[in-house]
């Protein structure tokens, strides 16, 4: 027996996390009851689990991707607005991924695709605290007091941040590059981290995600972890 919500993630529905939404929102049965509270334990090999009317069951194939997200494009699976979304540029890709965390529609840069959801959930949980460094341009000089302001950490509304690694990388005329590692997966984080020292970001990157680096691939395209390349992601949120 295991709880639905992990059940749910290792069958490739989606993150453990947003698993546990999906049950509040009354969208899973377990042999055709609606589930709504957390808690409830699923036999994989006897019970019937349904999402959206649909039945799920585990996909024992575990399928790993990178791709270099191109701005204006949004890591969800499924937008009203009708953009172009990240699954769209995995074209020869059969099995159903969804993306690891979020990169905010103009952030580029290395996204993980997956339908581990176990590994998605260790690598976006802030207890394992596994470090995404970013290139983040932003208006102006940026002052060393700032800077140190980042790396000891911000206050946000939703709490202050953990300590960031900050350096400056380059210095033009009306904006600072900077490079930023951060170990937590808030949304738009790195954005309201800059503007709330008071250098808002004009382009950001995501340039690496644990062991793994963006390298020399170019916008919009993806290829598959390696098993290596499995294998330190695992190590690097303790999934054995």
């Amino acid at each position: 027996m295991e709880r639905l919500q992990k059940f749910m993630a290792r069958a490739g529905v989606t993150s453990r996390r947003r698993a546990e939404e999906m049950i509040r929102e009354g969208r899973v049965k377990v042999n055709d009851e609606i589930i709504q509270e957390m808690g409830c334990k699923v036999d994989p090999d006897t019970d019937v689990v349904m999402v959206d009317n649909r039945p799920i069951s585990l996909n024992k194939e575990k399928v790993y991707i990178l791709l270099n997200k191109p701005s204006k494009v949004v890591t969800t699976l499924h937008d009203p607005q009708k953009r172009v979304k990240v699954t769209d540029f995995l074209k020869d890709v059969t099995t159903r991924v969804y993306p690891v965390g979020r990169l905010d529609y103009l952030t580029e840069g290395l996204l993980l695709l997956t339908n581990d959801g176990e590994l998605a959930f260790r690598l976006t949980h802030p207890k394992f605290k596994v470090p995404k460094t970013y290139l983040a341009k932003v208006k102006n000089h940026i002052t060393e007091e700032a800077l140190n302001r980042l790396r000891k950490g911000v206050m946000l509304e939703d709490g202050k941040t953990m300590p960031a690694f900050v350096k400056k990388r380059k210095l033009a005329q009306g904006f600072t590059l900077l490079e930023l590692t951060i170990r937590e997966g808030r949304n738009r984080q790195v954005r309201r981290m800059c503007e709330a020292v008071g250098y808002p970001v004009v382009a950001l990157k995501r340039i690496s995600f644990g062991p793994l680096s963006l390298g020399d691939m170019e916008s919009g395209q993806y290829r598959f972890l390696t098993e290596k390349e499995i294998k330190s992601l695992k190590k690097a949120c303790q999934f054995h």
